[in-house]
């Protein structure tokens, strides 16, 4: 679905929300925190070797950061999604995001049939996914088509490759020209700051001629500062040189994060609000009226419950994993107690034959 127009909106105290979506390793987690300034995310904990063969599967976590963006109070939601990529099948991972997108939608279409509206209703639709590309090199993998072109039709897709400072700039210019054409070989409908010649200006037409010349943004992130020159910069040091985040010689990041919490915030929540949940609603609703199965012929009031049941099924899977977890942490507790407590006994044993030859020799 081809998504056009473009409106150059600038909203005091918004509320904006972003998911990010990429394997283990592809710089997400690092990205997150450079772009809030915080420690936003926390990063993975290095597995063991004798659990690499477990898979614990993907993770839906929301956290609400507030920020302030050229004097605008942003409430920033990131949508982390932990365990994604990590699987060898990973159909379960596409359709727990699905779910969770489709699930804000019928949140707010259950509350807009409500007679009564909620004033304490939190809109929590996802009006960006940044999608982390691993810096191959090569081209785009079966799972990044895939995943995109699923998602792309419900939510503003916006490719990024993570640690691009792993690739020659020949390298990366080459890598960014194979992913475009595989993008539009496959016709998978990104967010491609879409401009309009007839209704924008000059200046706003070559902005958005410029980010879309920089897609898939090639970014680097870096949590801790370096003085360069008497000046604390965020970099990445290496034994060639200083990759600086900020430097937009070194790295896209300062035109996506003025991109998304900047100057097209505006136009990606109205893409979302009037185009791609218009889009969802009326599918939704006319897939419910038309429906010769009587149970799904949902009405819109009947989309809460809808919701509170696809919320409580969540729950309960949620609560089956951590259930899973508590035993399995249990298990390696009992295992430890009982490796100590044959220790104990060694060390008793050894006391005792220590004691008793100590004994012999008094004699």
């Amino acid at each position: 679905m081809p998504i056009t127009g473009r409106r150059r909106n600038k909203v005091k105290g918004v509320q904006f929300t972003i998911m990010v979506v990429g394997a283990s390793g592809t710089g997400r987690t690092t990205f997150v925190n450079t772009l809030c300034e915080s420690d936003v995310l926390n990063h993975k904990a290095i597995q063991p070797p004798e659990a690499a063969h477990q898979e614990e599967g993907i993770r839906i976590k929301p956290v609400t950061v507030e920020l302030e963006e050229d004097g605008i109070r942003i409430s920033l939601t990131v949508v982390d999604t932990p365990g994604f990529g990590d699987s060898i099948d990973n159909e379960f991972a596409f359709q727990e995001i699905m779910n969770y997108i489709e699930r804000q939608y019928d949140d707010i279409l259950a509350e807009q049939s409500r007679i009564k509206r909620n004033p304490r209703f939190k809109d929590n639709r996802v009006h960006a996914l940044l999608y982390f590309i691993p810096p191959s090199g090569h081209a785009l993998r079966e799972m990044d088509i895939e995943l995109m072109r699923r998602l792309s039709p419900c939510v503003n897709v916006i490719p990024v490759i993570g640690k691009a400072d792993s690739l020659t700039p020949k390298e990366l210019k080459a890598f960014k020209k194979r992913i475009v054409e595989d993008i539009e070989h496959y016709d998978i409908p990104i967010y491609n700051f879409p401009y309009d010649v007839e209704e924008d200006d000059e200046d706003t037409i070559q902005d958005n001629m410029d980010l879309r010349s920089l897609l898939p943004f090639a970014v680097v992130g870096s949590e801790e500062e370096v003085e360069i020159e008497g000046e604390p910069v965020r970099a990445r040091i290496y034994p060639w040189g200083v990759v600086e985040v900020d430097n937009p010689h070194h790295s896209d990041f300062v035109r996506l994060r003025g991109a998304i919490l900047g100057s097209h915030l505006g136009d990606l929540k109205t893409l979302t609000e009037d185009v791609l949940y218009e889009t969802y609603r009326t599918e939704k609703l006319s897939r419910a009226v038309n429906s010769d199965n009587r149970d799904s012929q949902l009405l819109p009031e009947d989309l809460a419950n809808q919701s509170v049941r696809l919320k409580e099924e969540q729950l309960r899977r949620e609560e089956e994993k951590l259930r899973e977890i508590e035993l399995k942490m249990q298990r390696e507790i009992n295992e430890k107690r009982q490796q100590l407590m044959a220790k104990e006994a060694a060390l008793r044993n050894l006391e005792s034959r220590i004691t008793a030859q100590g004994s012999n020799t008094s004699y």
